[in-house]
């Protein structure tokens, strides 16, 4: 399909923007006007800003289930006594539920992708397929699962045949260091770079994990991975809060994409992402929400918010540790702006992630008549710190529209 985007704010001026075939083609000045040129779909977007679709670089998605569920507890707690014991019970239809209101709250907040780590994937690719978005289904590997349980994986990713076409892909997803033992975790690298598919694991979250992996194997969780070779461009690693100057420059060398989740590791208390030694590495960056237990919701917006917040919250010995910088100038709201969007979709190989010219049509267009977009001196600016996931008119995968705001469904010319 054609569409044509009248008259959208961006970049501080108004343009007409063309896509065909899924990308964008043309990004004009506008003339003002509102006559529509060739195209199948024509966006009246004069009330509208346009910005890159989310890419929530790391969630659960079907935990929609357990939102408001066992909260205000450690993570070792929340999962042993609570959260486990009550995933064995979901069935595949409880999956099925979960997915679909995780797929309807994410496209409603302009995110256009996720990537998933858990289990009854077939129900959450199905919840996928139906709301047209991108995504990267992890197939969950844990030290429990018996061969029969593996074998059954295997052969799933070997007979894969993506039913969107072309917008799913998988990944291999040991859960942790403390779940998954060295064996299994080198074989998890194998099988995934065998078949050139991503590695999806959860690194350095807490403070235990760290000591019980110094206690295990003599060194940090990072360079335990290291050390057995599983690191490498195709990892995405979720949460790194716990992670030293030297192991930041072994995860930019090595390529990781580290996965920020600043909500969730509040609401867990897992502790404060090390922003000043991810940004003086040159680490690859990108943010998510986590699953809905721990966050409580997958706003990715409201994510870019408290990332950009929370980086300015420093210590003293913090604070004089940045050369030429003030504190206020940690991650400004360009930067996580990309880290939501840009930094994701590149974790994942998708040609997105930015408006311009060839690249693949993922976008959001913003209600600037949102009393949170007013008075409007800087439209970016107010995207990150003070607008809402209410805020989404629209929100485009490849080309599509896959949410439509009801007050905006009908928004053609």
């Amino acid at each position: 399909m054609s569409l044509l985007l009248k008259n959208v704010l961006y970049g501080g001026t108004r343009k007409d923007i063309s896509i065909e075939k899924g990308r964008f083609v043309s990004i004009k000045d506008s003339d003002g006007g509102c006559d529509s040129p060739v195209a199948e779909r024509c966006i009246d977007a004069s009330g509208l800003a346009i910005f890159p679709a989310f890419f929530n670089a790391h969630t659960h998605a079907a935990m929609t289930l357990l939102r408001g569920y066992a909260d205000d507890m450690p993570l070792q707690q929340w999962l042993q006594d609570y959260i486990w014991p009550y995933e064995d019970k979901l069935s595949d239809a409880d999956i099925a539920a979960g997915s679909r209101l995780a797929v309807e709250e994410m496209v409603s907040g302009g995110s256009c992708f996720f990537n998933d780590m858990y289990f009854g994937i077939e129900q959450t690719i199905k919840a996928v397929c139906d709301a047209g978005m991108r995504a990267c289904i992890g197939i969950t590997v844990m030290e429990c699962h018996s061969q029969a349980v593996e074998d059954v994986k295997r052969e799933f990713v070997e007979q894969f045949r993506d039913p969107s076409g072309g917008l799913i892909q998988l990944a291999i997803a040991p859960h942790a260091i403390y779940t998954v033992g060295k064996e299994k975790l080198r074989r998890s690298a194998e099988w995934a770079r065998k078949y050139g598919l991503r590695l999806h694991i959860h690194l350095s979250e807490t403070d235990r994990e760290v000591q019980d992996c110094l206690r295990e194997h003599a060194m940090t969780p990072v360079r335990y991975l290291d050390s057995i070779g599983f690191l490498g461009p195709d990892v995405v690693a979720a949460h790194c809060v716990h992670v030293d100057e030297e192991e930041w420059d072994i995860l930019a060398e090595r390529g990781v994409t580290a996965v920020h989740c600043p909500c969730s590791n509040m609401k867990l208390g897992s502790g404060r992402f090390p922003y000043e030694l991810a940004l003086k590495s040159g680490a690859k960056v990108a943010l998510g929400t986590d699953g809905a237990s721990s966050n409580n919701n997958l706003d990715m917006r409201e994510e870019m918010k408290f990332a950009a917040l929370l980086a300015k919250c420093v210590s003293a010995p913090s604070a004089e540790a940045l050369v030429n910088e003030g504190v206020p100038t940690l991650l400004p709201a360009s930067v996580v702006l990309e880290w939501a969007t840009r930094n994701g979709a590149q974790a994942f190989g998708l040609d997105s992630g930015e408006i311009a010219e060839g690249k693949l049509a993922d976008c959001v267009l913003v209600d600037l008549a949102s009393p949170r977009m007013r008075p409007g001196h800087n439209a970016l600016s107010d995207w990150v710190y003070s607008a809402s996931a209410q805020d989404v008119a629209f929100t485009l995968c490849n080309g599509r529209v896959i949410y439509a705001r009801p007050d905006y469904s009908g928004a053609s010319i």
